[in-house]
């Protein structure tokens, strides 16, 4: 009989392999003679992990696997840059300063002083300047021709040569230089520190109002991948001469640790809910865009506290005529509506989940709490007067909301690097908010007007995450 259920206990193992607790809570239950038989910790068959290990590991994969998708989604997001430079407009209007144009070269100037004083990287001086020589002719060459062939109008309205983002590039560049030079032959903290700066360069450029989400992104790709090429042109052509030091070894990496991380958090936004700002005013918010920071401690491989500040930007559009909203000569003569878009900045908290499918492959989750403000905005109409000039009649004023908001999500991780990752996720957040309004009825008087309502929306993005091991 002992036999019998011993058989029927394994059976039941068998279906709860990858739950820790279901496997713990077996073992205690083993009878005398009884063998516990170890199954991987993963749900994804082990082929699967062999596969993708296989890909990642192939030499086409390593020079195009940051770069490419980089230009790819660049090109992607190109007709939404719209939605990302509202989120400047509406927190950073006014900021200006000329940082970006040394911050671009920090890495470069990094790596030279290492050298000088004597810090060991990958290759002797002739062969990392000959690297480096191939990436900024591939890098420059590529930016140019793209800056003077595309015409893109700066976000400014300065000049015609938006697309790409040269700073980009030549922070991308160089922060690859310094990646391979040391980042991957000393520490991985030295690529962190890099890239942190490249990222905070091409942010700038958007601040500063020269470029587009799309320029910079491009050229973070062009960046990337021109050091990557030049790299590999060099090693063609020196083969293995010149090498003073190999890279660090991380096939053996053990992936059985905290998936603590911190990321760079952007997405597409999508609020179905319609509202009424006044009783006249009825209002939806068109698909949008949303950017900010989020990181996460894991205490396991499975559960961890973190929170994220993210910022989102929608466009708003009227849902219904305004003909009760303004008076009867102007009605006939409304153009469009003006009003900033629905900005909405929040700040979150709360736990974090994670399950690895295998090594690499992990899916996530949250359970988040926090605040968020709305800042004030005015609604007003476009129409033409007798003379056919364009003129604005004012119809409401927000005032600015602060409220409590909820939020969860799914993800997928894949861990590429020792300390790097990306991820996707959907997410979804809810936000109970009090409008209070200030209507401009047709005796042009301001009358207050309060509502309640809730407000949800979901967000389909990506990250790019720097993995705290």
């Amino acid at each position: 009989m002992n036999g019998v259920f011993s058989r029927i206990r394994s059976i039941i193992g068998l279906f709860l392999i990858g739950n820790p607790f279901a496997v713990s809570i077996g073992a205690s239950n083993l009878c005398p003679g009884d063998t516990l038989i170890s199954y991987p910790m993963t749900v994804l068959p082990n082929r699967f992990q062999q596969v993708t290990d296989k890909i990642i590991t192939s030499k086409a994969f390593q020079i195009t696997y940051i770069g490419v998708p980089l230009v790819v989604s660049g090109l992607i997001i190109k007709s939404e840059d719209d939605h990302f430079h509202n989120l400047r407009n509406s927190y950073i209007p006014k900021f200006r300063n000329h940082y970006d144009d040394y911050l671009q070269y920090v890495p470069a100037v990094t790596m030279i002083a290492m050298k000088t004083a004597g810090v060991e990287g990958r290759n002797s001086w002739g062969r990392m300047l000959a690297s480096d020589a191939f990436s900024a002719v591939l890098m420059g060459v590529t930016v140019n021709a793209l800056k003077y062939s595309t015409h893109v109008k700066r976000p400014d309205g300065s000049k015609n040569n938006s697309f790409p983002s040269g700073h980009t590039a030549m922070a991308f560049m160089t922060a690859t230089m310094l990646h391979k030079e040391y980042g991957l032959t000393r520490s991985p903290w030295y690529s962190v520190g890099a890239y942190s700066i490249a990222t905070a360069t091409a942010v700038s450029r958007m601040m500063n109002n020269k470029h587009w989400l799309s320029d910079v992104t491009v050229g973070a790709g062009i960046g990337i991948l021109s050091t990557e090429l030049g790299y590999f042109l060099a090693d063609l052509i020196f083969k293995e001469k010149g090498i003073t030091r190999s890279y660090l070894d991380f096939d053996n990496d053990n992936f059985d640790r905290n998936p603590s991380f911190l990321s760079l958090y952007m997405g597409f936004s999508l609020m179905p809910t319609r509202f009424r700002l006044t009783p006249e005013i009825k209002m939806k918010a068109s698909p949008g865009s949303t950017t900010g920071f989020e990181g996460a401690w894991f205490m396991n491989r499975y559960l961890g506290i973190g929170g994220r500040l993210i910022v989102t930007s929608m466009p708003l559009s009227l849902t219904e005529p305004l003909s009760q909203s303004i008076p009867i000569e102007i009605v006939k003569r409304v153009q469009s509506l003006q009003s900033d878009p629905l900005d909405i900045a929040s700040l979150h908290i709360g736990p974090y989940f994670s399950y690895p499918l295998t090594d690499r492959f992990h899916v996530g989750s949250k359970l988040l709490i926090g605040g968020n403000i709305i800042p004030s905005n005015t609604i007003s109409a476009l129409y033409l007067d007798n003379s056919g000039e364009v003129k604005e009649y004012k119809l409401s004023s927000v005032k600015t909301n602060f409220g409590i908001s909820y939020g969860t999500g799914a993800s997928l991780t894949y861990v590429i690097k020792h300390n790097l990752s990306v991820k996707v996720f959907l997410d979804y957040n809810c936000f109970p908010f009090r409008f209070v309004t200030f209507l401009t009825n047709r005796e042009e008087e301001s009358v207050r007007y309060e509502k309640h309502k809730t407000l949800n929306s979901t967000t389909l993005g990506a990250s790019v995450n720097v993995m705290l091991w």
